[in-house]
């Protein structure tokens, strides 16, 4: 299938950027530049749904430091307490925030019976790995000891996430049952939003999807330059087709987008899941770019897409 014709009109105004000078591609600039450039991204693609109530919050990590989260629930879910996602930011561990996210995170809560939790982990490379997965666990401990105080119900949890994110959500996933000490709450659900899963290799779709397609592949090496060593990334908590075994785990939404370097490592990761015997629902939009979940104000269909993922997580929460 080729490319959704507004996404192909909106990477050409891109490339014509780059071409005059304007604009510079992510691995090209620095960490400061490519943050500030990823929060404008959101204007660009969508902007925040009203009526969603957002409450910010202070999480302590385990050496102190405070994380930012905010926790969304759309007025009238009178539930109480009330199942939770918890939502991890994509990124590359290096870009993005709870601002960057903001929108997509609303529009996830508006339509779901469930509060959305969405946890600012430090980025690198001020912040290398594995901070951003310890991070990430302290938040869901956090979620269990605190949780009731805000009317959440820890018993009904969701890990979710997108690019970086989703890795963290299915590290996360594995964690609550081979590491408990590390992770104290074992999901009902997983959803893993075109997920960085193998940062060990170059696969196929590097090479097709290289270059003009939103996430670049040099981009994927500036994240992980500045995130890990070489002798990290694998790690399988950096590239969780590695992990040793992922059977046993909480059922997983794999969603992947067509024209994307991340493609043929995430569709990998979902049939290591499935061989492992988990329950896997893998769904692929052919004709959109790596982030299409935030482009809610640039593609008419992903509103549609915001509404399956959000349908597949209230029956598994409920």
């Amino acid at each position: 299938m080729s490319l959704l014709p507004d996404l192909e009109d909106f990477l050409s105004l891109a490339e014509m950027g780059r071409m005059t000078g304007k604009s510079l591609p992510m691995h090209a600039l620095t960490p400061a530049q490519a943050r500030s450039e990823f929060e404008l991204s959101a204007s660009v693609f969508d902007v925040p749904v009203p009526h969603v109530d957002s409450d910010e919050l202070r999480i302590p990590a385990r050496d102190g430091f405070s994380l930012r989260a905010r926790l969304y629930r759309r007025p009238g879910l009178e539930v109480s307490p009330v199942p939770v996602v918890v939502y991890f930011h994509g990124g590359g561990y290096v870009i993005g925030s709870l601002d960057s996210h903001d929108a997509l995170c609303r529009r996830l809560a508006a339509l779901g019976g469930f509060a959305l939790l969405a946890v600012d982990y430090r980025l690198a490379p001020e912040w290398v790995f594995p901070t951003a997965v310890h991070d990430a666990c302290d938040a869901v401990n956090w979620l269990l000891r605190n949780g009731a105080k805000q009317g959440l119900d820890a018993s009904r949890v969701a890990f979710a996430g997108d690019s970086a994110g989703g890795t963290l959500s299915t590290v996360l996933s594995i964690l609550a049952v081979y590491e408990p000490q590390e992770v104290a709450i074992v999901p009902r659900a997983q959803v893993l939003l075109y997920p960085v899963t193998d940062g060990s290799c170059k696969r196929d779709s590097h090479v097709r999807y290289a270059e003009g397609y939103l996430l670049e592949t040099a981009t994927m090496d500036w994240f992980y330059k500045h995130y890990a060593t070489a002798e990290q990334l694998s790690d399988w908590r950096i590239s969780p087709v590695l992990a040793a075994d992922v059977s046993g785990l909480a059922p997983a939404l794999v969603y992947l987008s067509g024209y994307d370097p991340l493609y043929d490592e995430g569709l990998a990761y979902a049939e290591q899941l499935k061989v492992a015997g988990n329950d896997v629902l893998l769904l692929e939009e052919p004709g959109m770019t790596h982030d299409f979940m935030r482009m809610s104000g640039l593609l008419e269909e992903v509103p549609g897409i915001h509404g399956r993922v959000v349908g597949w997580l209230d029956k598994r929460l409920s």
